[in-house]
């Protein structure tokens, strides 16, 4: 009997360790008991260090948010959370290109936990394109009322007007014609050099894809997804008598080349998607961005910059002290800190920056537009409102402080790491300096 037992429990061993997916079984705090080879291999290039002993250590730079969803999990046993996606950036390896990881987490009693590590990096991309694809079968497939169709110049303007435009956004024939085509959204959202990036993109790819409040002609917003496709001269696919055309020499010049351009309104499927994107690109304590999407989203707005140079910067934010405030106070109250540290970076810059949770209590910020100037303003005033502050949590009086590293891209960094690492180090020397200050990259702290 006990030979039996030995030998099931040692096939189980066996089946464990050569599984094609990673398997880990921790303890309820994330130390490690049992981990399999594809796991070690999976997770290794996150370590600083040759140890692997902790689960949520091992993660805490790339998902932050698996101590808490255990700690927020009361049931006895049960699935944690399943398929929670996280982005690996190339900064773990300069050449290699971004891989994202998922997990899935098994409580399996009051004392342990099992864990589901798989390599998701093709069907993450697989899902992209089938989304592209399914965002065009519904433009295809919707009733009529609910979309635009219509074309653009090489340059984006507006050359011709239809029904389609004026059922769906309530602008005329006069108001369009010759307009860029980012009349339709509002003013404060959008940019000249953004819409002109989405055109290049559009080029190169075949189509540009995008969901976002477009406007009306009586200033209402709707939700919106909208694409971009280049096509055929439109001499040969719309005939004169069926437009109205600005001029015949609008026509000529637009029938050399352009752009369709489709407006669905999506307001009936605004709140699932913002459920789904909120599931795979919001950081799950803070609700800003979380790793994965600020890579994803840092990467484009850099091939952008390599392609028509323009004013980018990045703060790199850290909490100062902040395990002092952990042990001191609790995790619960760690956690109200970091929330309150999102909201104020958040209500501090503009809509169009992208502000996200890159590790435990590290925080970045990319400034669209923003020179160094600019950066170094905004990253003083993020300072000194929460330096400013007191927070009241459980009973406590809390005050905390932040250091940050501001940097602006030049053509010598390459890719979102080169520029993540060199605001980083000025994040360091920013806190070897004292704290409660910033470093402007490549120059002494102040």
């Amino acid at each position: 009997m006990v030979d039996d037992l030995a030998g099931e429990y040692e096939a189980l061993l066996q089946f464990l360790y050569m599984a094609p997916i990673g398997l880990v079984q921790t303890d309820i705090d994330g130390a490690i008991t049992l981990i399999n080879p594809k796991s070690a291999q999976l997770l290794l290039p996150l370590q600083k260090t040759a140890g692997l002993d902790n689960l949520f250590g091992a993660l805490e730079m790339v998902a932050p948010e698996l101590r808490n969803l255990v700690a927020g999990f009361t049931a006895s046993s049960g699935i944690v959370c399943d398929n929670v996606q996280f982005q690996l950036s190339a900064g773990l390896n300069d050449t290699a290109p971004a891989k994202v990881l998922a997990i899935t987490l098994i409580k399996i009693d009051q004392r342990r936990l099992m864990g589901v590590i798989a390599d998701v990096t093709l069907s993450a991309k697989r899902e992209q394109q089938l989304r592209q694809s399914d965002a065009w079968f519904n433009a295809i497939l919707t009733g009529v009322n609910d979309y635009a169709v219509l074309p653009l110049s090489v340059d984006g303007t507006i050359p011709y007007w239809n029904q389609s435009v004026g059922r769906l956004t309530g602008f005329d024939a006069a108001a369009v014609i010759g307009q860029p085509y980012e009349i339709f959204f509002p003013k404060t959202a959008i940019s000249s050099q953004r819409m002109s990036d989405y055109l290049h993109e559009a080029d190169e790819s075949g189509w540009s894809l995008r969901e976002d409040w477009c406007s009306r002609a009586d200033g209402t917003r709707f939700w919106a997804s909208f694409m971009l496709a280049p096509v055929e001269p439109f001499s040969d696919i719309i005939k004169r008598d069926r437009v109205e055309t600005a001029a015949k020499a609008s026509f000529q010049d637009a029938a050399e080349r352009g752009y369709a351009l489709v407006i669905r309104d999506m307001s009936d499927r605004r709140f699932a998607t913002a459920e789904m994107l909120q599931a795979n690109f919001s950081d799950y304590l803070t609700g800003i961005a979380n790793r994965r999407s600020f890579f994803d989203s840092a990467d484009l707005e850099i091939k952008r910059w390599h392609r028509f140079p323009r004013p980018l910067s990045l703060l790199a934010i850290d909490a100062d002290h902040f395990k002092k405030i952990n042990d001191s106070f609790g995790h619960s109250v760690g956690d109200t800190v970091l929330r309150n540290l999102a909201h104020l970076v958040v209500q501090t810059v503009r809509d169009i920056d992208i502000v996200a949770r890159i590790g435990g209590e590290e925080f970045a910020v990319l400034l669209m537009g923003a020179d160094e100037v600019a950066a170094t303003e905004a990253a003083e005033r993020i300072l000194y409102g929460i330096a400013s502050q007191v927070l009241h949590i459980e009973g406590h009086e809390i005050r905390y402080t932040v250091s940050i590293g501001v940097c602006t891209m030049t053509a010598s960094m390459a890719n979102t790491t080169d520029l993540l690492k060199e605001a980083d180090k000025a994040l360091y020397i920013a806190k070897n300096a004292g704290r409660n200050r910033l470093a402007i990259a490549g120059k002494p702290s102040e």
